[in-house]
């Protein structure tokens, strides 16, 4: 097996398994001087060597009769974990069967017939390495434009958090939304990626319009609920009635009372809106914890978060009655 040296920046390479070792020696000889080549000679090291070296892996080609699994098996396993690598299947055995189901499946861009034309290969070799910079251009590209896409997601998520906030306790009222907000980055938010393949941009404002409509309506319900059971409640024991309603939703073991704080154990819920995938559901819990804060600043209450080990501790504040103009900008641009 030779395998590109760790210590240098990866460039791209071509992977070619073959576990006939004049083969490999003669690829190397013809294909060397175009790009570097790593070597493996069998399927279940083929894929040892894309897991350990994708990143600097452009193209993979493959033999096709291999002791144990079939070539074929190998480029379906780079087709689903690498798709951007360009994968070509050889083989000096007349396997239509299995190269015609390679070729339907995706699994190959180019079959080449042994023993190679030694011109050939290495114009179709250096067309696949052209291709596969054209892929890893336009992959960066991808990725900008879904980062950027990504920011305006959660943005907007925000968004709605305040929009919620002014609508269901009044505009004037921010305390619910900081202490939600600040929730969430002590927890950390990952950034919503959807799966590109299954939706384009349209699809993803739909969705998220969707999740969306369906988690304010929830809190709306929740904190309406609030208002009857809790009544009379005042800012006293909020506190106390906001940890006996969130337990009895998320569960004693992940939300408890501690004298007068309140104890989140699994934080990683305080971030659910924010930071779950368009087509994840938002649960029934994470808007009762919405609701709860909103209700909280009815009462006169407010509560300020601070990480301890793993749990997220919230005691009661004064609650603050002014919030500058561009709190809101600040807490997009955190997250």
């Amino acid at each position: 097996m030779n395998e590109p040296n760790a210590t240098q920046a990866p460039s791209p390479a071509i992977l070619f398994v073959d576990d006939e070792a004049t083969a490999v020696k003669y690829f190397q000889r013809a294909i060397g001087a175009l790009a570097p080549v790593v070597t493996g000679g069998s399927v279940e090291e083929g894929k040892a060597l894309l897991d350990a070296h994708a990143d600097s892996l452009a193209v993979l080609v493959s033999d096709q009769r291999m002791p144990g699994e079939y070539g074929n098996e190998l480029l379906r396993y780079a087709r689903e974990r690498y798709p951007y690598i360009v994968r070509i299947l050889t083989t000096a055995y007349s396997e239509i069967e299995h190269t015609v189901a390679a070729v339907n499946e995706g699994q190959i861009h180019r079959y080449i017939k042994k023993p190679w034309d030694i011109t050939s290969l290495r114009m179709e070799l250096k067309q696949a390495l052209e291709m596969a910079g054209l892929r890893k251009e336009r992959d960066q590209l991808l990725r900008e434009k879904l980062s950027v896409l990504q920011r305006q997601t959660i943005a907007a998520r925000i968004g709605l958090i305040r929009t919620l906030s002014a609508s269901l306790i009044g505009p004037e009222r921010f305390q619910p939304v900081d202490t939600y907000l600040a929730s969430a980055a002590l927890v950390g938010v990952q950034n919503p990626e959807p799966d590109w393949l299954l939706m384009d941009y349209a699809d993803l404002v739909a969705a998220e319009s969707r999740r969306s409509g369906t988690f304010g309506h929830a809190v709306a319900a929740k904190l309406a609920a609030l208002r009857t059971q809790l009544a009379g409640r005042g800012v006293g024991d909020a506190v106390a009635a906001l940890a006996e309603t969130l337990a009895a939703t998320q569960g004693a073991a992940n939300v408890r009372r501690d004298g007068d704080a309140l104890v989140w154990i699994q934080g990683a819920a305080l971030a659910e809106y924010l930071g779950e995938p368009v087509d994840k559901e938002v649960s029934a819990q994470h808007a009762t914890w919405l609701a709860g804060l909103l209700w909280l600043d009815e009462t006169g209450g407010a509560l300020k978060a601070v990480r301890e080990g793993d749990s997220i501790v919230y005691r009661p504040m004064d609650r603050t009655a002014e919030f500058a103009a561009d709190r809101l900008a600040v807490w997009i641009e955190q997250f």
